[in-house]
C-alpha cells in the first residue's frame, strides 16, 4: 500500500517536471518573444508546486513502512531516488527553487540577446543572478566546508566528486595535446565548400535522424539557435540548426541530438526516476557515440556522400575518401560544439575550471570574460575576438546549468568503451553502418545502457556493458588510431 502511495507520487511528480521540460522546449523553439516575461512567471510557479511535491512529509512516512527486503531491485531505485529527492526539497527552500527557475527563464532570453549582440555586459547581471543562486542553493545542500560544486555536479552525474573527476580529465591533456601537435603542419583535407539551402539541409537532417532510429511518431525536429534534446518516452524533441555555407553542422548536431534521443525514447517507464538515464555522462556517451564513432566514421561517409549528393547536387568533395577527411579535420576553432574531437575535450576542460571558481567565488563575473579570453589563448593559441565566439557561445550558464560540462567528456571517455565492447560484440558493425541499417547498434545500446535505467551507477553501468571499469585509455586508443591514419602520423 504504502509502496503504491509512493509510487504514485512520484509518477505524477515526474509528469510535472515533463509539463516544465515542454515549457522550457516551446520558450526556446516557437514561443513569442513578448511571451518571456509570462513564461519566467509559469516556470517559477511549476518550479514551487515541484519542489512541494519533492518535500512532501508524507514521502519518509510511506518509505518508512515499505518492506525493501523484498522489492525489486527496480523498486529500491525508485525509493532511494524518491528519498534523494526528498532530502534535497527539504533542504532547498521554496522560494529558492522558485526563484531560480524564474532565473533561468529570464537567463536564457538575456544571453540569446547578448550573444546576437557579441555584448557579454549585457548578459552579465543574469549570471551574477544565477551564480548567487547556485552558491545559496549549494550551501542548503553541502556540509560546511566541502566543496559546492560537488552539489551541483550531483543533479547531473549522481556520486561524482570534483577532485576525482578532476584527474581523470586532465589524463585527457597530454594524449590530446601530442596528438594535436603531431597534426599541426600536415596537409590539411579539403573542406566542404559551397551553398547549401536550409530546407535541404533540414531534409536530409530529418532523413538521416529516421534512418538511426529516430522514432518521429514520439519526437518532432525543429530549429534553434543553441540545439538540444527534450523529453522522455513518447515525447522527445530535438532540435538543429542551418548555416547556408555550413551543412555538415546542422547534420552532425542532429546526430548528436538523435543519440539523446533514441536513449530517452528507450525508456521503459516514463515516470518512474529508477528507469530515467543513469547521469548526463551516460547520455552524453549516446550523443557523442552516435556523432563521432558512427557519424564521422569511414563507413558512414559511404552512405552519407551520396545522400547529400542527392540532397544538394554536385559538391565540392569527390566522394566518400575526400568527406570522411572533410567531417575530420582538425583545426584550432573558437566554438565547442564545431570542434573536432581532437579539441573537443580541451574545450570542456576549459569550461570546468572555470565554473568551479565562479561557484567558488575565486573568479567573478566582472572577471569572467577576460579570464576566459585569457586561457582560451593559453590552451588554443587564438585571441577571441568576440564574446559571440568566446564566453557567450554556450547556453548551459544562462539557465543555471553549472555542473553540466564536464558530463560532455565524460560522455566521450563512456563512447570510447562502449564502443570498444560493442565492437567485439559486433564484428560485422562496419557493413551495417556502411549502408545505415543501424538497428543491432541500436538494439545493442538499448540492452547495455538504455533499458538498465539508474539501478547502477554511471561507472557500474559502464563496466557491466563493457566488462570493464572506465578509464580514459580507449578513448586516446580510439582517437590516436582514427587520426593516425587520416593524418599519416
Amino acid at each position: 500500500m504504502s509502496l503504491d502511495l509512493l509510487l504514485d507520487h512520484l509518477k505524477h511528480t515526474a509528469a510535472l517536471s515533463q509539463v516544465s521540460g515542454i515549457l522550457s522546449w516551446d520558450q526556446e523553439a516557437i514561443m513569442p518573444v513578448k511571451g518571456a516575461v509570462q513564461r519566467a512567471e509559469q516556470a517559477g510557479a511549476l518550479a514551487s508546486v515541484i519542489h512541494a511535491r519533492n518535500g512532501d512529509p508524507h514521502i519518509p512516512e510511506w518509505i518508512a513502512a515499505i518492506d525493501q527486503d523484498r522489492l525489486s531491485a527496480f523498486d529500491r531505485r525508485n525509493i532511494a531516488e524518491a528519498q534523494r529527492g526528498y532530502d534535497k526539497a527539504t533542504r532547498i527552500p521554496a522560494r529558492l527553487a522558485e526563484e531560480s527557475a524564474r532565473a533561468a527563464s529570464q537567463g536564457q532570453r538575456i544571453w540569446a540577446a547578448a550573444r546576437a549582440e557579441k555584448n557579454f555586459s549585457a548578459f552579465a547581471p543574469a549570471l551574477k543572478k544565477n551564480i548567487d543562486l547556485k552558491r545559496e542553493e549549494a550551501k542548503c545542500l553541502s556540509a560546511p566546508g566541502s566543496d559546492l560544486y560537488d552539489c551541483l555536479l550531483d543533479d547531473y552525474e549522481p556520486g561524482a566528486r570534483a577532485c576525482e573527476l578532476q584527474p581523470l580529465l586532465e589524463s585527457l591533456r597530454p594524449g590530446l595535446v601530442a596528438l594535436r601537435e603531431k597534426i599541426a603542419g600536415k596537409p590539411m583535407p579539403r573542406a566542404l565548400t559551397g551553398n547549401f539551402p536550409a530546407a535541404g539541409q533540414l531534409m536530409l537532417a530529418r532523413q538521416i535522424a529516421v534512418q538511426l532510429g529516430y522514432d518521429l511518431e514520439a519526437g518532432r525536429i525543429d530549429t534553434v539557435v543553441h540545439p538540444f534534446c527534450s523529453g522522455t518516452g513518447g515525447d522527445v524533441r530535438i532540435t538543429t540548426r542551418t548555416d547556408e555555407e555550413d551543412p555538415l553542422n546542422c547534420l552532425y548536431s542532429t546526430v548528436h541530438e538523435v543519440g539523446h534521443a533514441l536513449y530517452a525514447q528507450g525508456i521503459t517507464d516514463e515516470f518512474m526516476p529508477a528507469a530515467d538515464y543513469c547521469s548526463m555522462g551516460v547520455h552524453e556517451s549516446q550523443s557523442r557515440f552516435w556523432e563521432n564513432q558512427i557519424g564521422r566514421s569511414r563507413p558512414f561517409a559511404d552512405w552519407l556522400f551520396p545522400a547529400m549528393e542527392k540532397a544538394f547536387g554536385t559538391m565540392s568533395l569527390n566522394g566518400p575518401d575526400q568527406l570522411y577527411a572533410a567531417v575530420n579535420r582538425v583545426e584550432t576553432g573558437f566554438i565547442r560544439t564545431e570542434a573536432d574531437e581532437v579539441h573537443y575535450n580541451l574545450h570542456i576542460l576549459l569550461r570546468f575550471e572555470l565554473e568551479r571558481e565562479l561557484i567558488a567565488g575565486t573568479l567573478e563575473v566582472d572577471d569572467l570574460e577576460e579570464a576566459w579570453n585569457t586561457r582560451f589563448e593559453r590552451d588554443f593559441g587564438l585571441a577571441v575576438p568576440d564574446a559571440s565566439l568566446g564566453v557567450l557561445q554556450d547556453v548551459h550558464w544562462s539557465i543555471g546549468l553549472f555542473g553540466y560540462f564536464p558530463t560532455y567528456s565524460l560522455g566521450n571517455i563512456y563512447s570510447a568503451c562502449l564502443d570498444k565492447a560493442m565492437r567485439a560484440d559486433l564484428p560485422g558493425r562496419d557493413d551495417m553502418v556502411r549502408t545505415a541499417q543501424t538497428a543491432p547498434v541500436l538494439g545493442w545500446l538499448r540492452e547495455r545502457i538504455h533499458h538498465k535505467g539508474r539501478v547502477l551507477s554511471a561507472p557500474q553501468l559502464i563496466e557491466q556493458a563493457t566488462g570493464e571499469a572506465p578509464t580514459a585509455a580507449p578513448l586516446i586508443d580510439y582517437l590516436e588510431a582514427k587520426f593516425g591514419a587520416l593524418y599519416d602520423l
